[in-house]
This record gives C-alpha cells, sequence and structure tokens, in this order.
C-alpha cells in the first residue's frame, strides 16, 4: 500500500479505535495487559476494514498506534533508541536526531501541529507543567531524566518545537568516562579524592557538553553516610545516593503567581540540614546564596554553569552575583568565590562530536584584585586523524595543587606521580 493511503488508513483506524476504548476503564489496568488487549483491538478493526495490507503493514500500524495511546506517538521509537543523545522537532514534519556526534535529518513526521501539541501536552502534564498560549515556553522532563523544552506559537513562527536531551535509565559508570577517554584515569582520581574530601568543585562548559553527566559521575563519590539537597529547574541528576532530597523550581500558575525559583529553594535548604547542596545549574542571583552557604558549613558542595573557559566561569558567577542586587564591592565578591570555589573543571564538546574534560584548574586565592588560578590538568589537542576524530593528549601541568594537604588531612594520599602522566587520545 502507498505510503500516503497507509497514512490515511492508520489514522482511520485510530479514530475508531479511540472511539471503542473506555480510557478511565484503560488506566485502572496495569500497561502490560492494556497494551495486550489494546492490539487485540487494532488487530480486529483492521480485519473488519477488509483493506490488503501484508504482515509488515499491519505489525507497523499496530506498533505505531500503541505507541500514540500508551506513550509520545513518533517520538517513541526514537526514545527507544539508546544511542540517540539528542531529539530536535523543528514543527510537525522536521524531526532531526544526533547520533554517535551526528547530527541528521530523520523520516519521521506528525500528522499536524495539533498532533504535535497533543504530545507535548503529555509530556508536561505528567510533570505538572503546562504550555499553552499564556504561557508558552516550558521545561519538563521525561521519566527516564531526559530533559524537554518546548516552545509552541506564537512564539515559535513555524509550528511547535521540542529540543529533547538524552539522559541514561540509570548513574553512569565512572570507568565509562576513561573508556571513551573524555577524561584520563589520572584527571578522575584526583576529581574522585577532592569529592571525598569536601573540596568544593564548580563545572563549567557549553550546552551539550556533559555537564550534567560529569556531575552525576563525581556524585558517586560521596559518602553514604553525607545528607545531599538538589535544586534544578528541571530535575535530570540521577545521584546514587540513599539520604538525598530532591528539589526542583516551579513555574508561575495562569495568573502569573507562585513561581519558586532556585535561590529560594536554595535558602529553605539551609534548613534542611545539608551536608551537601548540589545545583543543577547556576544561572541567576542564587549565586550568591551558594557561596555562602560553600563558605559556611556545606564544603564539598558542587554546581555547574554556562561558561567557555575556567576563567570565563569565573566572571559569570560574578556577574550572577551582581543580580542579587546587594551592591557588594568587586573585591569582596572575588573574595567570596575564591574561598568557595577550589577547583573549576572545563568540559567541551568537540568537533567530532565527542565530549572532553579540557581542563581542570586550582583556585588558589586572592593577588590584589584578581583571582589567581591555574591549570593542574589541560587536554591539548594536537590535529585531526584520518577518520575524523580529534587527535590530543591530556597533559599535566607539574604543578601541584595546594589542597593536596586537604587530602592529606582527609586520610586521601595520591600517587606521586599522577601529576606527570600523559594520556595520549589517537
Amino acid at each position: 500500500m502507498e505510503q500516503l493511503n497507509l497514512e490515511q488508513f492508520k489514522t482511520e483506524i485510530h479514530r475508531t479505535l479511540i472511539s471503542r476504548l473506555d480510557l478511565e476503564k484503560l488506566s485502572r489496568v496495569n500497561t502490560g495487559q492494556a497494551r495486550h488487549a489494546v492490539a487485540g483491538m487494532i488487530s480486529e478493526i483492521i480485519s473488519g476494514q477488509r483493506v490488503p495490507l501484508n504482515l509488515t503493514e499491519q505489525e507497523r500500524i499496530q506498533e505505531e498506534l500503541l505507541d500514540e495511546v500508551f506513550g509520545l506517538g513518533p517520538l517513541e521509537p526514537l526514545l527507544r533508541d539508546k544511542s540517540i543523545s539528542d531529539i530536535m522537532v523543528n514543527g510537525k514534519d522536521n524531526v532531526f536526531i544526533e547520533k554517535g556526534g551526528v547530527l541528521r535529518k530523520i523520516d519521521a513526521s506528525f500528522r499536524d501541529d495539533r498532533h504535535l501539541m497533543q504530545i507535548i501536552d503529555r509530556i508536561v502534564s505528567r510533570v505538572g507543567r503546562r504550555v499553552d498560549e499564556s504561557s508558552p515556553m516550558v521545561d519538563a522532563r521525561l521519566p527516564d531524566g531526559s530533559r524537554v523544552n518546548a516552545i509552541i506559537p506564537p512564539l515559535a513562527l513555524d509550528g511547535p518545537a521540542v529540543s529533547i536531551r538524552r539522559f541514561g535509565t540509570g548513574p553512569v559508570a565512572a570507568s565509562q568516562l576513561t573508556a571513551l577517554k573524555s577524561i584520563s584515569p589520572e584527571m578522575l582520581e584526583l576529581l574522585a579524592a577532592a569529592v571525598r574530601a569536601r573540596i568544593s568543585i564548580l563545572i563549567s562548559g557549553g550546552t551539550g557538553a556533559g555537564k550534567t553527566t560529569l556531575l552525576n559521575i563525581l556524585s558517586q563519590f560521596i559518602p553514604q553516610n553525607e545528607r545531599v539537597v538538589t535544586i534544578e529547574d528541571a530535575a535530570e541528576l540521577q545521584l546514587a545516593l540513599q539520604n538525598i532530597v530532591r528539589l526542583e523550581t516551579r513555574p508561575p500558575n495562569v495568573e502569573g503567581q507562585g513561581a519558586i525559583r532556585q535561590r529560594q529553594l536554595l535558602i529553605n535548604s539551609l534548613r534542611m540540614r545539608p551536608d551537601r547542596i548540589i545545583i543543577g545549574e547556576v544561572r541567576g542571583e542564587e549565586a550568591f546564596d551558594m557561596l555562602q552557604a560553600m563558605n559556611t558549613g556545606h564544603e564539598g558542595s558542587m554546581a555547574t554553569i554556562h561558561a567557555n573557559t575556567t576563567r570565563d566561569a569565573l566572571s559569570r558567577l560574578e556577574s550572577m552575583v551582581a543580580m542579587s542586587n546587594l551592591n557588594l564591592p568587586e573585591r569582596t565578591v572575588r573574595q567570596q568565590i575564591a574561598s568557595a570555589i577550589a577547583i573549576v573543571v572545563q568540559v567541551s564538546r568537540l568537533s567530532d562530536g565527542s565530549r572532553r574534560v579540557v581542563n581542570i584548574s586550582e583556585i588558589t586565592g586572592m593577588e590584589e584584585n584578581i583571582i589567581s588560578m591555574h591549570d593542574i590538568f589541560s587536554f591539548q589537542r594536537k590535529g585531526i586523524g584520518p577518520d575524523g576524530k580529534v587527535l590530543g593528549a591530556f597533559q599535566p601541568s607539574r604543578i601541584r595543587p595546594k589542597f593536596l594537604e586537604r587530602l592529606r588531612v582527609a586520610g586521601i594520599m595520591l600517587p606521586p606521580n599522577m601529576f606527570e602522566q600523559v594520556t595520549e587520545v589517537n
């Protein structure tokens, strides 16, 4: 059967199916039983239509309709493919994916803008959020932790647009990072030791560079006897901890009231007896309260920030503190930063699609009015290989960090030669 006729036939079957389904009764049955029952109804409807379909076409229609009823329609097959890292829907007919670091258009589409809007509503309603003309932008998440952003008309001129950043179904193992050569074993050992010794870390990088993944991995080295509070705009962190409280911001309601921002959650979290506070992404006036927390008994806290270099990360942090309207002198703000954060980690997405830790820098204090910092490790690019992969090496600066004394006091001794090991990436 031709593609167009097949789509029309599927639409007719879908209408018939919806008219026969008792959705309220269906919601009370477990998903496996419900899928089996609906699959039987679809087969019955197809048989009754007396349209010549081969077995492959029947199975395809049945699978797509089951995805429509129980999942997210055309997005469902893409979400089942764990190798897809990003899904981008630019209107009903333009769907792009990123796979293996390569972006490409695929043969997937929605019936119309209304169909795409139904899928968006299904996603955001699961997490208690909404999207409509009065609130045309929304951040949400999928059950597996993947982050979703949707924007609809009148802001999106060519129809609703959806961006899905995929995350795994569970915590990523630290060994996977070294296997992928995203970080050298020595760099990972240093960061793991810093986490155990309660040294505060700021992770910097661009969009899609792997900041959240690295934060998830570093959290695995937090001792299980510590209490952790996480604060996020849209919950993405998957921390393998027992004593953890996860907090998420709330957007305003229909009247524009009731919004809860990260700063309010951070202030409240200080009353929850946390040993550490982890902020999914610091992006506004909460930066000042985060620095205060790190300086007043919550060492070992961590956060991510959008910036291109470790030095830029400190400049952005300074700008965010200014957003709190406290009119603090520039030197005071920089002193707060220098005393609160010891390590800044820069992660980057390279031209071949790979993600790497390109700098681990230590903040050593203040020199006059400037925050002094130096690299401990860095990734030095050496060119592009014949397969298009970026070549380089993880290079130590051979400067021994000042926080080694804090590690020693915490009972952590690092190999003396780890600051001399060069790891080639071919």
